[in-house]
């Protein structure tokens, strides 16, 4: 027994399809945004932070990596929840999780409290983005991948580059534990309302009618709300570890614009509070619209007869070679604004890539499209935790410019593995579909 009350057949001449899909992306999209909004308060709070408890940047790095270490660990299992319980009641668990322990944040009264509350915090966020792959690999047709991925990821980037300012604010009139107490009650929130509206797949949505459903089965076919995954044969498969490898640089390099670019410009660049979170934001706001495009673009050139491979490999490689080049200038430039806008091209270039990532994800998993991204992202978050954690030393060592100048080598080399990466070969076909 389902929610849907029409079958394709009964769809007419006269009808229409709905787009109950494109509030499924909505929805996803603003998961999105509040996953990063939870995640960033911790960096632009991090200076208060440390004058209360005096922190070391050393500790404060751990801080940032018990996150980073919980999320990468955790991937594979959230990525597992979505496939095997469903992205409805999954969703909706990782979500209330995560956000009781953002809450819990502002309750810490040690670095060890707060590593131990990090980590459970990252345990819940891991899951958040393969379940929410997950939950679109049934809803949104090939040719829309890309721009879903892109603008989801972009409604990530949108949540770092508004929070940096807004905590600001927050910290200055109440202090820094209430964001965090704040940013809980709208995770609660959104919990609620996912758990109301999704459904695992279209035909059980009372919101989608004969012809939309007609539209989505006849792309995907019906689908299961639930798969067993085939492990073994999925990671066998040589272009899982090429992306996911791919994918250990850009996660690298954009967890420094997450954790420590705050301290950056407060302690190289000497801003107060109020200018470090306005020029915080702004290469997350450029990241955007890097998001938006480099999912449109490659949809484009898939439409206009590229093919998934390159349609997905251009706009990659070229975002990549954007940010290698625009880091090292960045960094070496003396003039604030120069700089600031060297760091917006280059994180323009840097999220270029990350929508068309995720879109081969669901290119080359299709139906297991959730743990395939876990995968990815495993190795990912792999690189964000390597990075929370070794800036501080690197820093201390070598300074700023060096930190950086790792970002540079970083972008080169996933540029260079992006040119391995074939969307239009799946990993694995069950038998009876190939």
């Amino acid at each position: 027994m389902t929610d849907h009350a029409l079958a394709p057949e009964a769809a007419t001449a006269t009808t229409r399809p709905t787009r109950a899909r494109h509030v499924v992306l909505w929805l996803t999209v603003l998961a999105y945004l509040i996953t990063y909004m939870d995640r960033v308060v911790i960096a632009t709070a991090a200076p208060s932070i440390q004058r209360e408890f005096g922190f070391s940047d050393q500790t404060l790095g751990w801080v940032f990596a018990s996150f980073s270490i919980a999320y990468a660990l955790f991937q594979i299992p959230g990525g597992w929840l979505g496939d095997r319980f469903g992205p409805r009641r999954a969703l909706t668990g990782v979500v209330v999780w995560w956000s009781t322990f953002t809450a819990l944040t502002a309750t810490t009264f040690s670095a060890g409290s707060m590593m131990v509350t990090r980590f459970l915090f990252g345990m819940g966020e891991a899951g958040a983005f393969p379940i929410a792959t997950r939950s679109l690999s049934r809803w949104m047709l090939p040719a829309e991948r890309g721009w879903a991925q892109g603008v989801t990821h972009a409604g990530a980037r949108l949540g770092g580059a508004v929070t940096p300012a807004l905590v600001a604010a927050l910290i200055l009139a109440f202090g820094w534990r209430m964001p965090f107490f704040l940013f809980a009650l709208v995770g609660l929130g959104w919990a609620a309302l996912w758990f109301w509206y999704y459904r695992d797949t279209p035909r059980e949505h009372r919101s989608v009618n004969a012809d939309e459903l007609a539209l989505i089965e006849g792309a995907l076919g019906k689908g299961k709300a639930r798969v067993s995954v085939p492990w073994g044969k999925l990671l066998a498969r040589p272009q899982l570890w090429t992306l996911s490898a791919m994918y250990f640089c850009y996660a690298y390099c954009i967890n420094i614009f997450l954790t420590w670019f705050p301290k950056y410009l407060a302690d190289e660049r000497g801003f107060d509070l109020v200018t470090m979170g306005i020029f915080a934001s702004a290469p997350l706001a450029a990241g955007v619209v890097g998001d938006m495009a480099g999912g449109w673009f490659s949809d484009r050139l898939v439409e206009r007869g590229a093919g998934l491979k390159m349609g997905r490999r251009i706009v990659a490689i070229a975002g990549f070679a954007i940010a290698a080049a625009m880091i090292p200038l960045a960094a070496a430039s003396e003039a604030h604004v120069a700089s600031i806008l060297f760091f917006c091209v280059a994180l323009f270039g840097l999220e270029l890539t990350v929508g068309v990532s995720w879109a081969v994800t669901l290119d080359i998993g299709g139906e297991y499209a959730g743990s395939v991204s876990a995968v990815m992202n495993t190795l990912g978050n792999s690189g964000a935790a390597i990075a929370a954690a070794v800036t501080g030393y690197i820093v201390a060592a070598s300074g700023w410019f060096a930190a950086f100048a790792v970002l540079a080598v970083l972008c080169v080399i996933a540029a260079l593995l992006f040119t391995r990466i074939d969307a239009s070969r799946p990993l694995y076909v069950p038998e009876g579909q190939a």
